[in-house]
């Protein structure tokens, strides 16, 4: 927790103004982790993750930064050209998108285009006829399955393709009249290892060379998100992913680097956010003495935590009564949804004197927990944000 959102906290409380749960987002982390990014891998441009957090505030800050913008909807580009992006620096990553989807972004300037099938690759050449540009002009990549060991959120399967088949998407998208310009794919969020690029660099190496046998010159290469923020479990700095992905770039490249963008969203707006929330319930389910407790947040699953899912994601819990003696406990949300339980496969240790009322903080909460909050599930009110 920064002293910015301490102090804020502080001066919400002494007001009366703490009811129900609120996420802080510092603006002075989001800077600094702009910043970091881009000096360690200074060659790269950076195409911030929207859906980490879309906070008007935030995309003002990285755009006037230079950052550029990585979307999933018609609805991501426009917040992001609101914010001051020109079109040319808005790719639209989602490899499922609408054809009228992919009409509008051309018609709003887009030209940067996620695809991992043939029949993605029609759609947007017959979206660039309908929109009234030439197919040459839409850059499309193709984004390619890898192996996601490391990573606490893995990202497989539902996008990509097997790198043996890309060679084929993007010859497809060559002889569609599209720019075909490299190779996407994504080692899967909160990924700990830094040489987790090492494999898929590879791959993709392989596709520009048999592409290039095919007259096809590709010249990109995104390299994804997955950079970790801290949780309970410290993980390797910006610095460390920088090293590694070069020396990875090196080795499968040699002195032919291509263009390569990374896609921050958890590693960029993460560590910015805290959740302050409160204590509803602490009950047992049994008089056994050894029994572990149940404590109630007025936050589950359904208002911003659903990252909590399967347990993948455990955010470090801080409360005022730390310097106690701990004792393991389940932690469940409102909700009168069973599933609205965090932390029960692994029980969490909380301090015994929490009690009802109750403030905790959740930190490292920036990130995908507004955005996984937009429902009023059973009528609790979504998450709300407040940037500083």
């Amino acid at each position: 927790m920064t002293d910015r959102i301490r102090d804020f906290l502080r001066v919400r409380r002494d007001l009366g103004q703490d009811e129900g749960p609120v996420m802080v987002l510092d603006l002075e982390v989001v800077r600094d982790n702009y910043t970091a990014f881009a000096r360690a891998l200074p060659d790269t441009r950076v195409f911030y993750a929207v859906k980490a957090n879309p906070a008007p505030e935030v995309l003002r800050l990285l755009a006037e930064m230079g950052s550029c913008f990585d979307t999933a909807s018609v609805a991501e580009i426009e917040m992001a050209l609101a914010a001051g992006a020109s079109p040319d620096r808005i790719s639209f990553g989602n490899t499922i998108k609408k054809e009228r989807d992919v009409v509008r972004a051309l018609k709003l300037g887009i030209r940067l285009f996620a695809v991992d099938c043939e029949v993605e690759a029609d759609k947007i050449a017959r979206a660039a006829e309908a929109a009234s540009v030439e197919t040459a002009e839409i850059q499309v990549f193709c984004r390619i399955l890898c192996d996601g060991a490391g990573a606490d959120w893995p990202l497989s399967r539902k996008f990509g393709c097997v790198p043996e088949m890309a060679v084929d998407v993007l010859e497809h998208a060559h002889r569609a009249g599209l720019h075909a310009y490299g190779v996407s794919f994504h080692v899967g969020s909160q990924q700990a290892n830094t040489e987790a690029w090492d494999g898929a660099l590879a791959s993709a190496a392989t596709i520009f060379q048999e592409c290039a046998t095919r007259g096809i010159g590709l010249s990109m290469v995104n390299l994804g998100g997955g950079f970790p923020t801290k949780y309970l479990k410290a993980v390797p700095g910006v610095e460390s992913y920088g090293d590694a992905i070069f020396r990875a770039l090196t080795k499968h490249f040699g002195n032919q680097i291509p263009e390569t963008i990374i896609e921050p969203g958890r590693g960029m707006v993460g560590n910015a956010g805290l959740i302050e929330a409160e204590v509803v319930l602490v009950s047992k389910k049994s008089q056994a003495e050894d029994e572990v407790r149940w404590v109630y947040l007025d936050i589950g699953k359904f208002g911003g935590l659903a990252e909590t899912m399967d347990e993948s994601i455990r955010y470090a819990i801080r409360t005022e009564h730390d310097a106690d003696r701990m004792s393991p406990c389940v932690i469940a949300g409102p909700t009168c949804d069973s599933v609205d339980v965090l932390y029960e496969k692994q029980h969490y240790p909380l301090p015994v004197s929490l009690s009802i009322g109750d403030k905790v903080l959740i930190e490292g909460a920036g990130a995908y927990t507004t955005t996984y909050a937009a429902v009023a599930f059973n009528g609790f009110p979504p998450l709300r944000q407040i940037v500083i």
